[in-house]
C-alpha cells in the first residue's frame, strides 16, 4: 500500500498569520517545526496502518517548507518546485492507493483561517462547474482520474466541513478552530500530532483504489480583485473574459483544467504591482 501525503502550510498547527507561512520570516521558522509535526504524525499512522510506502510532496509556496530531517525515515518527499502536478504531483504514476490533504485551508472568498485559492490575495473567488471550489476540490477532481481516494484532510474546522463536499469519506482532523482570517483556536503540537496518527492509521483501511473517474468537461471560472489581472489571464491559451474581473476556462479533463490554472494563476502573479496590485 502506498500513501502520497499532498503536504500544504496554512492549515498546519498553530498557523494563523501571514509571517506563519511566508518563507524567510522568523515565524515561518517556528511553524515549520509544527508543519513537520502534523505530516510526521500522518506518516507515523499511515505505517501504523500497514501502509508500505509514504510518499510526501511538498505543495506551499516554493514547496521547501518541510524539515526532512525530522520525518519517519521510512517516509520520502518530493521537494521544490516545479512539478507537472503541483500540490498532488506523484498521483499520475498508477502506484498510489491513497491520499491526505494535511495542513489544508479554505477557499478564496469563504471564512477560513488564511482562507485562499493559490494566491493569497490577487484571486477572490473560484467556481468548478459554478460550485465554489477550495484547493481541495480542485485536487480532489484531479487524483479521482487516477482513481486515488482522499482519505484524510486536515486543517481549521471550516477546512474540515469544506472536505465534506469532495471527500465525505475521509477522516478528518481539526487542528485548530476558525475565529477570523487572521486568528485561531488552536491546540498543541502534541495533542494535534495525536489527533493525527490516530486518524491516519485510521484512514488506511479508505486506501482502495477505484476506477478512474472521467467526469469532464470541467469549466474553471476565476474572479480577481482587479481588471487588469483578469485581462492579463487571457494570454493563456483557452482562457477568455467572463465578466469585468472574471475569467472562464473549460477543458475536457481535470488534468488539463488544473494545468490551465496553474498557467492562469503564473501569468496573475507576474502582472501584480508591489503597491497597487
Amino acid at each position: 500500500m502506498k500513501i502520497l501525503v499532498s503536504a500544504d502550510m496554512e492549515g498546519a498547527t498553530g498557523v494563523t498569520w501571514p509571517a506563519d507561512v511566508l518563507p524567510g520570516t522568523p515565524q515561518w521558522e517556528r511553524c515549520r517545526t509544527m508543519f513537520t509535526s502534523d505530516v510526521n504524525a500522518a506518516v507515523l499512522g499511515f505505517f501504523d496502518g500497514g501502509a508500505d510506502e509514504v510518499l510526501i510532496n511538498e505543495a506551499h509556496w516554493t514547496m521547501r517548507n518541510l524539515l526532512l530531517e525530522r520525518l519517519d525515515e521510512r517516509a520520502e518527499m518530493i521537494t521544490g518546485r516545479h512539478k507537472s502536478l503541483s500540490m498532488v504531483e506523484g498521483v499520475q504514476h498508477g502506484d498510489v492507493d491513497g491520499i491526505a490533504f494535511v495542513g489544508y485551508h479554505t477557499g478564496a472568498g469563504t471564512e477560513g483561517v488564511l482562507a485562499h485559492t493559490y494566491l493569497a490575495n490577487s484571486i477572490t473567488g473560484v467556481w468548478l462547474n459554478g460550485v465554489r471550489a477550495s484547493e481541495g476540490m480542485l485536487n480532489a477532481h484531479v487524483v479521482a482520474e487516477y482513481g486515488v481516494p482522499v482519505i484524510l484532510v486536515t486543517g481549521d474546522d471550516l477546512t474540515c466541513e469544506d472536505a465534506l463536499q469532495y471527500a465525505p469519506e475521509a477522516r478528518k482532523v481539526a487542528v485548530k478552530d476558525h475565529v477570523s482570517r487572521y486568528a485561531a483556536v488552536c491546540r498543541t503540537p502534541t495533542r494535534t500530532a495525536a489527533d493525527i496518527r490516530a486518524a491516519a492509521k485510521d484512514a488506511t483501511a479508505l486506501a482502495v483504489r477505484y476506477e478512474p473517474v472521467r467526469g469532464g468537461p470541467f469549466t474553471v471560472e476565476l474572479e480577481f480583485d482587479a481588471e487588469h489581472l483578469a485581462a492579463a489571464a487571457t494570454v493563456v491559451p483557452g482562457v477568455t473574459a467572463c465578466g469585468e474581473r472574471r475569467v472562464t476556462c473549460t477543458s475536457e479533463t481535470m488534468y488539463e483544467a488544473i494545468r490551465a490554472f496553474k498557467a492562469v494563476t503564473t501569468i496573475v502573479s507576474a502582472a501584480v504591482e508591489e503597491q497597487y496590485g
